[in-house]
């Protein structure tokens, strides 16, 4: 009998990867032989097509079944394909239209089956939704699958709650309801607050203007009640909108995760504030069957960690790569997973633990569990004093507010992206090299500060990039010694962390 085959997308990461599900029926006693590396889950599918075909008013076949998954040595997980399985099983038994069948190459299925036919939601269903579109194919999914799949421009396909409305469809003798591209809502950006509610802190609202400007990282150092969740919390107020790939980039990675994706924040930047008790698996993402971690939800958005020096010094050291490649690798013994983790960070901690004197050995140990080498990739340490009584009764007359502060910061962004392409934040050594130039009272201002701060390398091309973004921020074209001035002068913490 010939082979029926019909498409299907696996799960890996947030990458969709194509399945062909091949269903071969062949005399002999019967049985249901399933292959293709199929996971628990994957195998138990056997059981839930039978009943759900046989419930549907269809016949399974008392014969020899083979179903396969291909391609083999890909990993198969989760009930995802019995509604592919279920209708390949269907087309090789003869159960459907000739043109049915040779409808089936220009379709890709995912759904779970219950028993009695019905078809149960996936997780993922705005990678498949994506990697059908670009496949030209269109996508049959459930019901629950449209408010992620209609994200998507351009996208075909149809939702199905039952499986005899796919037969019905295959057959040319019912309607199904198609998906429709649906814009998604307009974005408050100022909706977890406005930063002209943060009473005083002049300076750190301006560096945390220059940080999104660049996309700079960001640790704020202050006493308790100075400010500094309220200055990283109103961070997102102040990103200029984001794209429609970041919007659905980062909405890929929500979609993977058990809790899901809420269409309604489609657009929103993330933010992520991990408890400082988070473990490394939690932060950087993995398990036995690896998952996006705090970072990769934070992707194009934010990642505020409070009280930085609580955190296991393992799980801080293990930010390291993922701040300098905007992505996170997680490799088992069976597969190999990559997540996306181009996020902005913003850290705060107290200057000293609670009762402690500032210049003590205990403080200075408490300073010492951040490494050097993860202070270097934060581009902006700034002290966060304490606001006097006086300027806690009223806003001052000269508070910008969020909306004033974010089209200076687009502004700033647009001319970033005119000259270079990224953000200021990303250049590597030769993109710094090509936008920054020093005259040489500034070359020697710099050199000063990097001997007597004992500054690295790499300290050394974040002060020139932040440099790049105060200029950019003020919407000059020259680096004098003022900007490099303001830039050195938001590293001149250095040494207040060595060790003792």
């Amino acid at each position: 009998m010939p082979i029926a085959k019909i498409h299907s997308r696996a799960l890996l990461g947030i990458d969709a990867p194509l399945v062909t599900v091949e269903a071969h029926v062949a005399p002999g006693l019967p049985a249901f032989t399933l292959v293709g590396l199929p996971e628990t889950a994957v195998r138990e599918s056997r059981d839930r097509v039978r009943a759900a075909i046989l419930s549907s008013g269809f016949e399974f076949p008392p014969r020899r079944l083979t179903v396969n998954l291909a391609p083999a040595d890909l990993p198969k997980e989760s009930a995802r394909f019995d509604l592919a399985i279920a209708a390949a099983i269907l087309a090789a038994t003869g159960q459907l239209p000739a043109t049915a069948q040779d409808r089936l190459g220009q379709i890709e299925c995912l759904g779970e089956l219950s028993l009695d036919g019905g078809i149960r939601s996936i997780r993922g269903a705005l990678s498949a939704a994506r990697a059908a579109r670009d496949a030209g194919r269109c996508l049959i999914l459930p019901e629950e699958g449209r408010h992620e799949a209609q994200l998507i421009p351009r996208v075909r396909g149809y939702t199905v709650d039952h499986l005899s409305q796919l037969v019905g469809f295959l057959a040319d003798e019912r309607e199904l309801q198609a998906l429709e591209h649906v814009a998604p809502p307009p974005i408050d950006p100022a909706a977890d607050g406005d930063l002209a509610d943060v009473r005083g802190q002049a300076r750190a609202k301006r560096a945390l203007a220059i940080a999104a400007a660049g996309g700079h990282n960001l640790l704020l150092i202050g006493p308790p009640g100075a400010g500094k969740s309220m200055l990283a919390q109103r961070l997102a107020g102040i990103l200029p909108p984001m794209t429609e790939s970041e919007a659905l980039a980062a909405a890929e990675v929500a979609a993977v995760t058990p809790a899901g994706f809420e269409p309604r924040l489609f657009g929103q930047r993330p933010f992520r504030s991990p408890h400082h008790s988070a473990s490394a698996v939690a932060l950087i993402g993995g398990g036995s069957q690896p998952g996006p971690g705090e970072i990769s939800l934070a992707h194009h958005g934010t990642l505020f960690l409070d009280e930085l020096p609580e955190f296991d010094r393992r799980v801080l050291e293990a930010l390291r790569e993922p701040m300098e490649s905007g992505e996170v690798v997680i490799s088992r013994a069976a597969r190999q997973a990559t997540f996306p983790a181009r996020f902005q960070l913003v850290a705060a901690m107290n200057p000293s633990p609670q009762g402690t004197e500032i210049h003590s050995r205990a403080a200075q140990r408490y300073r010492a569990k951040i490494s050097g080498p993860l202070l270097d990739r934060i581009d902006i340490h700034l002290e966060v004093p304490r606001v006097p009584a006086t300027d806690l009764d009223t806003r001052s007359p000269d508070s910008e507010d969020s909306a004033t502060i974010r089209e200076r910061v687009m502004a700033a962004r647009r001319r970033m992206l005119a000259r270079q392409g990224v953000v200021n934040g990303v250049l590597d050594v030769r993109g710094v090299a090509e936008q920054v130039t020093l005259g040489p009272a500034e070359r020697q201002l710099l050199n000063q500060a990097i001997e007597k701060l004992g500054l690295s390398g790499r300290a050394r091309e974040r002060i020139l990039k932040l440099a790049r973004s105060i200029a950019d921020y003020d919407d000059r074209d020259e680096i004098d010694a003022s900007v490099l001035g303001e830039a050195i002068g938001y590293r001149n913490m250095e040494r207040w962390f060595a060790a003792p």
